[in-house]
């Protein structure tokens, strides 16, 4: 998903006076290991499809961090867009000739456009392309992290983890739903409020959330217990972001993720395993938010903190 979508098509947009809402429409065609005839799904085929993801972006991040944590490298190619890009699409400036070298396209919209000349909503990351046409198969990111675990399984990498522990699913499926409406959208919900009143209750709803977050992990090294889980993935992806944009771009200033002790040493502990840390890019996320938003930031100057040396210092969750 675009973190911009509010320059026109997508599922951000704020109304003055209104609080903020998200669109969440997306294409709901799944990639999965056994398709119905009939459903015009697409099968599980290793190297047949490319995954589209901007680092700069959370809800895509989530996408290229499960990828790595199961092995999946191999198995789907994957693209990145850069941070910045025009109010039309998600754009391949950082790569030579400023074209994705297995789509050949400028463009992410032009995927879309192939899958349907008429697609009327945000062009948004992740985004899986069937490398053989060229078309999008589907934008729908819980969707997709979903499915990389259950109908890609057969080519998980030995040892990977279970993202989606059977036996505590009930109880994640109800902690993501909270982190995703109160933290992942609550950020959101601060930054692009319309009034006064719609970013004070914002304020309020997101620190309650993360006052949970900050008790729940007094005892528990992760959020499900002892191992990760997606619960995880979903919540990282906003704590990486906390310090470096959304404290300061996004108003969401209480207090920083390093003032929160359990919240802080999580954040590091899943920053230094493998398949975190490494697909975090701190320089591409501040010139996102900083320079793309610019109902927020009209001159587009990227701030040169925090300081984030942090991030590689002992988190005390072993």
């Amino acid at each position: 998903m675009s973190d911009s979508e509010e320059h026109g098509k997508g599922g951000i947009y704020s109304v003055k006076g209104q609080e903020y809402n998200r669109d969440s429409r997306y294409i709901e065609t799944r990639i999965v290991k056994d398709p119905d005839p009939e459903s015009g799904d697409y099968p599980v085929e290793p190297g047949r499809y490319r995954m589209i993801a901007a680092y700069a972006c959370p809800w895509a991040n989530r996408a290229i961090i499960d990828r790595d944590l199961l092995g999946l490298q191999d198995v789907i190619s994957m693209g990145n867009p850069g941070p910045t890009h025009d109010a039309d699409s998600w754009t391949f400036d950082l790569d030579p000739g400023g074209v994705d070298p297995v789509l050949g396209i400028p463009k992410l919209k032009d995927a879309y456009l192939k899958r349907d000349p008429d697609y009327p909503r945000g062009i948004t990351v992740p985004a899986l392309v069937d490398e053989r046409t060229g078309e999008v198969v589907t934008n729908d990111f819980p969707q997709i992290t979903k499915d990389l675990f259950h109908e890609w399984k057969d080519f998980h990498k030995e040892g990977a983890p279970d993202l989606w522990p059977a036996d505590k699913l009930e109880e994640m499926e109800a902690v993501m739903k909270r982190i995703y409406t109160e933290v992942n959208n609550g950020v959101y919900r601060c930054g692009f409020a319309g009034s006064q009143e719609s970013y004070d209750a914002g304020y309020d709803r997101l620190f309650t959330a993360l006052d949970w977050l900050e008790e729940r992990l007094d005892g528990n090294r992760f959020l499900m217990g002892d191992a990760i889980t997606e619960a995880d993935v979903r919540l990282f992806t906003t704590l990486v972001r906390f310090d470096p944009v959304y404290h300061g771009h996004f108003k969401c200033n209480r207090n920083k993720l390093t003032e929160m002790p359990n919240l802080w040493g999580y954040a590091r502990d899943l920053f230094q395993t493998p398949g975190f840390g490494n697909n975090v890019n701190f320089e591409q996320i501040k010139d996102h938010y900083y320079k793309v938003h610019t109902d927020l930031n009209p001159l587009g100057i990227v701030p040169k903190g925090p300081d984030l040396s942090g991030w590689t210092t002992p988190s005390g969750r072993g």
